[in-house]
């Protein structure tokens, strides 16, 4: 399942087809599914999934010969009933894709699923719920406060002085400005002046334009990007690969610098010391255990000098060809395929440990 209601979709596509043609690939019997912009579902034919065609084909589902526009559940309804044990892959990224709700739809259509589940894909995608709780564990993260957009529209003035009473306590008084529940850094801002209400009331609009909470932290001047994958369904077969690094060719590592040729460099084999090194692989393992994640995540990280903070979870990383978390899998042995199906083996095992029956009357207590 590929596409998706959310921002990142453009991104899913190419993600879901380098997953379908790799599986394709290993013997595997692949139809693919597109969820449009306005979710519709759309069914479709093999020829569609070749990874050479161009995002913008799939603004016209019909001209690709694709069968729909169907609703969630029937679509979900097709999948189960026409295909003999399936594993719906979900190859989509943001909102409705990795915040539990394709999970949770998935659940009640009685179908395997790969990667996180419900309550571990929603904590995963609000990156303050994940702060909270990982914070909570004593796990390091930057300084961070949050604004929501119900205050901003009373009173963006109250909000505005809060932010800049937050940026003046800091070291540096420049912020990071995010949508809360959002991926492939799409509606940050670096804010240099919080004083400037007009620089920091452009940062907030753009962040609620995707979603109702922004999360404001504190700006690392030049940090290194470290990301971590992590394959596994828990403690017992986890396995964590990595550091890879990033390095940005903007300020920061928005849309432009990770999906254009060019812009950003990135290594599968980030020199750090020992130290931080068994550091980032027990927080990487941590931080999935703590949400509940299942099957396969990114972890991601920041780094000034020795102190390492952690900076979000990703429970459905990217798969393009320039996507870090296959990349790091292959010091375990995984090529892109493999990869992709150790992922399906994973959600089979999980499905198998949660054993689903009808319940009768004689059931109940």
């Amino acid at each position: 399942v590929l596409g998706g209601p959310s921002a990142e979709h453009d991104v899913s596509l190419v993600s879901g087809r380098a997953i379908a043609a790799a599986l394709a690939e290993r013997g595997h019997d692949i139809s693919g599914w597109l969820v449009d912009l306005d979710g519709g579902w759309w069914r479709l034919p093999a020829e569609a999934m070749s990874v050479s065609l161009e995002a913008k084909a799939f603004d016209d589902p019909q001209a690709l010969g694709a069968v729909g526009p169907l609703v969630a559940g029937r679509a979900l309804e097709q999948i189960r009933d026409n295909d003999p044990v399936p594993v719906v892959f979900i190859a989509l990224h943001g909102p409705f894709g990795e915040d539990g709700t394709i999970q949770a739809l998935c659940e009640a259509a009685g179908l395997i699923y790969t990667g996180a589940g419900v309550a571990a894909s929603a904590i995963g995608m609000d990156k303050v719920l994940f702060k909270r709780l990982t914070e909570g564990m004593g796990m390091p993260s930057v300084p961070w406060i949050t604004a929501g957009a119900a205050d901003w529209a009373a009173d963006p003035r109250a909000v505005q002085t809060r932010l800049a009473d937050f940026a003046r306590d800091l070291p540096d008084p420049r912020l990071v400005v995010k949508p809360s529940r959002l991926g492939s850094s799409i509606g940050i801002s670096i804010v240099h002046h919080p004083d400037d209400a007009e620089y920091l009331g452009g940062a907030l609009t753009d962040a609620f334009g995707y979603g109702d909470t922004a999360l404001i932290e504190a700006y690392i001047d030049h940090p290194r990007e470290l990301e971590m994958s992590v394959v596994g369904n828990s403690p017992a077969d986890l396995e964590v690969f990595g550091p890879g690094e990033i390095f940005s060719g903007h300020e920061f590592y928005d849309y432009t610098a990770k999906y254009s040729d060019g812009v950003s460099e990135t290594t599968d084999s980030a020199t750090i010391s020992p130290q931080m090194r068994t550091r980032i692989h027990d927080l990487a393992a941590r931080a999935f255990l703590a949400i509940g994640a299942t099957g396969f995540a990114r972890v991601d990280f920041m780094a000034s000098g020795e102190d390492l903070y952690l900076n979000e979870i990703n429970t459905i990383p990217g798969f393009t060809p320039i996507s870090l978390f296959p990349v790091l899998c292959r010091a375990g042995g995984y090529d892109f395929g493999a990869i992709a199906e150790r992922i399906v083996e994973l959600a089979i095992a999980r499905d198998q440990l949660s054993p689903r029956r009808v319940l009768t009357r004689a059931d109940l207590p």
